[in-house]
């Protein structure tokens, strides 16, 4: 009989132990959504937006260097190409917006 209550007690501090167990899981796996959101997902987003606002704000004038490492001065923006100049030949190359990595001199500081 001793045996029996004693086993029964037992039962019920395990139930207790994985109901405590099940919130620390939950609570851990928020946790880790968490620290995913603010370490990889949110500077993404934030170097997603800081680049097409680069691309938005391109200007006639603008040097720039493109994805494929062509530097070029733009010559007109349309839609969504830009046409760069390349060389002293003048050659011209039509490009999209989208693959402009980075402006490196801006046509106000040029003047």
């Amino acid at each position: 009989m001793y045996y029996f209550l004693e086993s029964t007690a037992g039962t019920a501090q395990s139930a207790d132990m994985a109901g405590a167990n099940a919130v620390t899981t939950i609570v851990m796996l928020v946790a880790m959504i968490a620290v995913f959101y603010f370490f990889m997902y949110r500077p993404q987003k934030k170097q997603e937006k800081e680049s097409n606002d680069m691309r938005n704000g391109l200007q006639v004038g603008d040097e720039i260097t493109t994805i494929g490492g062509i530097i070029g001065k733009i010559v007109s923006i349309k839609d969504e190409t830009v046409l760069i100049e390349t060389s002293n030949e003048r050659n011209k190359i039509r490009i999209l917006r989208t693959a402009v990595r980075n402006v490196d001199v801006h046509a106000e500081d040029a003047e």
